[in-house]
This record gives structure tokens, sequence and C-alpha cells, in this order.
């Protein structure tokens, strides 16, 4: 994980429902991981950070292990465990102290005997002293560092992390070099870009992570809404950081009948709040839909920069569209020469008018092809996203705004006095006007578009307000 090499990494494992995420939850300090009555609702791992005892740590949540289950996801999820305990600087595995003992916490347990890290387990659902007696029958697992613990009620917690703490190395070594201990960092640094990978199920956001990150981070599968948490990852290039985040793809509200579905739309809407850079993934072989444009109008909404990724592009290129009725973006296509991109887009930002903003990038995610174009966009628009145009520079660009050009009915026509940039990230500008108006769509459109002729401001929403002189 890049500049966090040096924190020690203590991994949760166990089988799918016994209550991981709500440990997980419970020692992050915030709601990171869905929680819910679902087996199987955490996919992919999840890293959080922690500090107990004066010692900075990092959480990671894996998907529930059940390792003789063959099916994609369970296997995808027992390769995402593997690859958290190759990184582990201990384990903590968690079961369910109110279910019998079963075949598959044996298995488990032979399995972390294997990676030769300090184990530790947390029988969870003990939520007082009177059920200290069903701990008896978890000693056949032969794990010396045992607790009863109740995550959802913070019982026994402290004392788990006073042990796994205490078993810790104080330093870390990687490829023969000796790296101390980090201080309590920032969780956000102030040079990080955070880039949220937004889209509906099944358009490729989780193949376009691993392909940004050259990780298998995300588990990626044929099946729509595979990713139902949200993932991130932190790359350093040129000395920038970015973090990406992987948001579980966005459902319309009606659609979402598991909980689970219901629970990432509200968080992928807050991850998409705390991101910088949104990466609006769109299929190319289906081209722009409804759920799209309202995805895309979170983006717009929250002032949220935006760059728009068609992704599957090679597809196109080969005519392999689905089978049956003529999809939109066979009709966006408008002709059949396969590399018609500016048809494409022309068409696509017809459908996202409000986005004429955004750059576009056409990849695919899955051979890698055009993924590099992305990284100069995202610096680019994060550059212009906190770009600041000083006061006298600002009105000197209004003198020579011809606004008689502006469409505007008479009624609400209004003496500009002067303007000013009052904030950045997404860059917000007040009017000062003799009289107090609420300013028409067309002539905010109209200045909008001065602005950006005038000095950018690519890939990023511009909102304008407006103040009397006499308030």
């Amino acid at each position: 994980m890049g500049s966090s090499a040096s924190i020690p990494i203590v991994a949760i494992v166990g089988r799918p429902n016994v209550g991981k995420s709500t440990l997980f939850n419970r020692i992050v300090g915030s709601r990171r991981a869905i929680v819910g009555d679902e087996p199987g609702i955490t996919r992919d791992r999840l890293y959080g950070e922690a500090e107990w005892d004066g010692r900075h740590l990092r959480i990671v949540d894996t998907g529930g292990i059940l390792p003789e289950d063959k099916d994609l996801i369970p296997s995808e999820i027992f390769r995402q465990a593997r690859v958290a305990l190759d990184e582990a600087a201990a384990i903590i595995m968690v079961v369910d102290g109110r279910s019998e003992l079963a075949g598959p916490d044996l298995e488990l347990v032979r399995l972390l005997r294997k990676a030769n890290r300090p184990l530790f387990l947390a029988v969870n659902k003990i939520d007082s002293e009177k059920q200290s007696g069903l701990m008896a029958d978890f000693h056949r697992l032969g794990i010396d560092q045992m607790f009863p613990v109740s995550a959802e009620h913070a019982r026994g917690v402290d004392d788990l992390l006073d042990a796994v703490v205490a078993q810790l190395p104080r330093s870390l070594t990687t490829e023969g070099t000796e790296i101390t201990e980090e201080k309590p960092r920032e969780e956000q640094p102030p040079d990080e870009i955070k880039v949220a990978i937004i889209g509906h199920p099944n358009v490729g956001k989780s193949t376009l992570l691993n392909a940004l990150t050259s990780s298998d981070r995300a588990i990626v599968s044929p099946i729509p809404g595979t990713t139902r948490d949200a993932v991130d990852e932190v790359v350093e290039r040129g000395g920038q950081k970015f973090r990406f985040i992987d948001t579980a793809g966005i459902r319309r509200k009606g659609k979402t009948h598991l909980m689970a579905e219901k629970l990432s739309v509200v968080m992928a809407r807050k991850h998409l709040e705390e991101a910088d850079i949104a990466l609006l993934v769109i299929d190319a072989t289906e081209g722009v839909s409804q759920l799209d444009a309202s995805i895309a109008g979170y983006a717009h909404e929250s002032g949220r920069s935006v760059i728009i990724v068609v992704n599957k592009w090679d597809l196109v290129i080969s005519g392999q569209f689905r089978k049956g009725r003529p999809t939109k973006a066979d009709r966006m296509r408008e002709t059949k020469r396969p590399a018609d991109q500016a048809a494409y887009e022309q068409r696509l930002r017809y459908e996202l008018k409000f986005l004429n903003y955004a750059p576009l990038v056409f990849i695919s995610a899955q051979s890698g092809k055009g993924i590099e174009r992305i990284w100069p966009l995202v610096e680019q628009v994060a550059a212009e996203r906190r770009k600041r145009v000083g006061t006298s520079e600002m009105n000197r660009f209004l003198e020579r705004v011809d606004f008689a050009r502006a469409s505007v009915p008479m009624r609400q026509r209004v003496k500009i006095l002067y303007m000013t940039q009052a904030s950045v990230a997404p860059p917000i500008f007040v009017l000062f006007t003799n009289r107090s108006v609420k300013l028409h769509f067309a002539f905010q459109r109209f200045l909008e578009n001065q602005i950006r002729d005038a000095f950018g401001f690519v890939g990023t929403p511009i909102w304008i307000k407006t103040k009397a002189r006499n308030s």
C-alpha cells in the first residue's frame, strides 16, 4: 500500500456472517463496511486505520472465507483473503459464539496456521458474563489467545487489541531495509487526490480500479453488483498520491431489493461526496441509460469534478454488441465505421448535456488500452478544480463580456457591480448586483460558458451565486 508499508496490518478473517465487519467498524471507529444479517455482504477486502496504545494500525476486513466452496464469488473472496494474510502482521479469526463449531472453522484454522502469523480468536456475540460458557467448545480450535467479545456492544474488544498490539513488532523489515513505525498521520493528507469510480453495476468499475492500481484489490466477475462495499487503493505517481475509490454499483431505489444493495447506494453517494473527482464509467456497448444520467447528476450536483470514461470501446470497434434488439449504443454509433469516436461522443454529449465541461476518454479496462490517458486528465482536472481567479482579473473579464448576447427576460435584467471567486473545489463565484434577483438559467449558463472560455475550469462544475448590494 505504498506509503503505508511501515504500518503493521491486522487482518480480520472468518466464515461469512460471524461479525467481522462489525468488529472492523468498532476498531476503525467508522461505518466503512456494510453490516447486516445477510451472509457474504463483505466481498472485497476493506482497509481502515486505527490507533491503539500509541500504535498506528492498518485493519483489513476480508470477505467471509468458505475454503471448500468453489463458486465464483466465494473462491474470489478466498483469494482476496489470502492476499490480505500475506501482508498481515497479525490475524484475528472471528467466530460466532452462539453457533456450534463447524468443519469450515477447523479447516480455516489449519489454513491460518500456515500463514505463520500471531493468531487471535475473537468469539463474537458474547454480550454478557452469563454467555461466557459458550466459549468452551471453541477451545477445540487450539488457539491460545482466545477472547470473548461483543463487537456490537464493544465488550472485550479492548482486551483483544491489547493482546494484538503486544505481539506486533516495533519495526518492520522489507527487502532488507528496516522501516520504523510511522507516527499517526492525517487520514486524508492535503496532497492526496481522491477519485471515486462511479457507474451502474457491471460497467467495469472494478476492472478499471485494478488496471489503474495494477492490483487485484477489487473482485471482478461477470455478475452485476459484485462490489457492494467501497474499496480504495492509494497510488503514488511523480510524488502525487491518488486515492481511488471503487464505489458499489449505484442502482435506482426501486431496484435495490436486498438490504446490502440499498446500503451500497447510500454509501456510494457518501464516498462520492468525499471525493474530489468522479470517473463516470459508461458501457460503450450499452450507451447512456437513464440510470447513467442519474448517477452523473449525483456527481454534478455534489460539486465533484467529472471525467467521462467510455469503457469496452474495443467491443464497439469489433462490433461485438449484445444479440437481440438494437441497443442505444447501436443507435449512438450512427455509422458502421468501427472507430467513429466523434459520432459516438456527439450522441453521448447530447444525452449528458449538463456535463459539457467533463473531458471524455475511450478505453478498454480489460485490455488496458487507453488507461494511460486517464492519468494526465485526473491531474489536469484536479488542478483546474483548485484554480482561483483574482477579483481584479475577474472584473477585467466582466468588462469584456458582451451581456447583450445573453438571452434574458427584461424583468430579470440587473446591473452587475462586480464579481469575485469565493472558494475553490468546486469554484464558486459571487455576482454582486444592484438588486436581489434569482439568475435566469439561460443567463447563468451564458456566464458560466464565458468564464470557461476565459479561464478554463476543465472538468469541474461552476457555481454562481448572486448577492444584492443592499444585503
